[in-house]
């Protein structure tokens, strides 16, 4: 299905191409990607991995407490902390106390140095993964992290402005509601389906990934 149906949609239910280009979200350069720190990197994977299931605006309200507890994310650090420290966390009054949650701290540390350590740095390998292969990027994540799965790599990706797609509930009915996807968007074939019109989309209008994602929930609602 061509894109200039949903574009055309878009503009219509929010008021004009002016309208829509203010809303799109801001992408990073290549060089913007190779500069992101491996301590950003683990720091956003944290925040989104603590957003699911709150309200966001919780965990934003307590991050300072989060950096703080967190000693600045530095990957090198949490990749070997001590469990007698993440029991501390669990107890610190500065962040939301998830024992479940912070455990996946040092997870996720791990994979970020094992990929700096073959990529130079987090950023980088990110730099030089394509959109057009997010859903194996989103596989990656999930096979190697803990707890992104869902939209969580999805968001981190997103806050760091590497440019991909956000399977919100908007973009999911919209999809399925014009027969572009008839699997679970977390299987292979609903991740492959997803890929394809993505791709098909970025190919007929040259529009970034992330562009194509915001336009598209736009078609049901102002998310995305």
């Amino acid at each position: 299905m061509k894109f200039d149906y949903f574009y055309e949609r878009a503009m219509k239910r929010h008021g004009g191409e002016q309208a829509i280009k203010q809303r799109m979200p801001q992408l990073a350069t290549k060089n913007d990607l190779e500069n992101v720190s491996d301590n950003q990197v683990l720091a956003e994977m944290t925040r989104c991995v603590f957003r699911a299931g709150f309200a966001w605006r919780v965990i934003e309200n307590k991050w300072a407490g989060f950096e703080a507890a967190f000693a600045g994310f530095l990957p090198l650090y949490w990749q070997q902390v001590p469990p007698e420290r993440l029991d501390e966390l669990a107890r610190d009054e500065r962040i939301v106390r998830n024992l479940q949650k912070i455990a996946t701290v040092p997870v996720n540390a791990r994979m970020i140095v094992e990929v700096a350590e073959q990529h130079g740095s987090f950023g980088k390998f990110l730099a030089q993964w394509p959109s057009a292969e997010q859903a194996e990027l989103l596989r990656f994540f999930k096979q190697h992290g803990a707890r992104l799965g869902g939209t969580a790599a999805q968001h981190v990706l997103r806050r760091l402005g590497w440019d991909g797609y956000l399977l919100t509930p908007d973009n999911l009915t919209a999809l399925r509601n014009h027969n572009l996807l008839d699997a679970s968007p977390y299987s292979r074939r609903g991740a492959k389906q997803i890929q394809d019109t993505f791709n098909q989309w970025h190919s007929e209008t040259g529009l970034p990934y992330s562009h194509l994602s915001r336009i598209l929930s736009m078609t049901i609602d102002v998310k995305g």
